[in-house]
């Protein structure tokens, strides 16, 4: 599947493997174990930014897991936590925006550099996936599920459940990433309840 998920996602694993470099792996996730294929990764002493803390993180790779998926729980503080709450819960839509956009700068990146090397630049291509965004608030928390669904392929999507809640002056944001709305709630759940 080639889609704006994996970008996103494997940019995300990616980037996650890289800055942690003291390979102190977090707590895990309890109701998504290592002995059913989750790996966590490695977290410790693992800054982006102030004001975000990276909880524990999970993976399960496809040749461990019948279904590939990822899972974290991450606290933020201050400015951040205002801002993802903000926008998690007045404008989720615009989370959907941002995944479009970003593949949309990666697509002219590519243009560019075709036309410095004097090659005919690739026609900018027709849109290739859709994004659809609903709320799914609970009693627990709140949530956000984006879906990105191919429109090569019937069938084929990406869905990301987002939980989210306060603990004290912290937004504590729970994610689970999969190929079913079904999976990434699940594993989403899982995440909070392990916060």
């Amino acid at each position: 599947m080639r889609s704006r998920f994996h970008i996103a996602a494997l940019a995300l694993i990616g980037g996650l493997l890289l800055a942690a470099c003291s390979h102190d792996f977090g707590p895990g996730i309890a109701e998504l174990p290592a002995s059913q294929g989750w790996q966590p990764l490695p977290i410790g002493s693992w800054v982006l930014n102030d004001g975000l803390e990276a909880r524990s993180m999970v993976f399960c790779p496809r040749e461990s897991c019948t279904r590939q998926g990822f899972a974290a729980v991450i606290a933020l503080e201050g400015e951040q936590a205002r801002d993802m709450e903000k926008a998690l819960s007045e404008s989720p839509a615009s989370l959907g925006r941002a995944f479009a956009q970003l593949a949309a700068a990666k697509a002219a990146e590519r243009r560019k550099a075709q036309r410095k090397l004097k090659k005919k630049p690739d026609a900018k291509p027709q849109a290739r996936s859709a994004t659809d965004v609903a709320r799914i608030d609970s009693d627990e928390a709140k949530g956000v599920l984006v879906t990105i669904r191919s429109l090569d392929t019937a069938g084929r999507e990406a869905v990301t459940a987002i939980l989210y809640g306060r603990e004290a002056e912290r937004l504590v944001v729970a994610l689970g990433v999969s190929d079913t709305a079904e999976a990434a709630r699940r594993d989403a759940q899982g995440a909070w309840r392990s916060r």
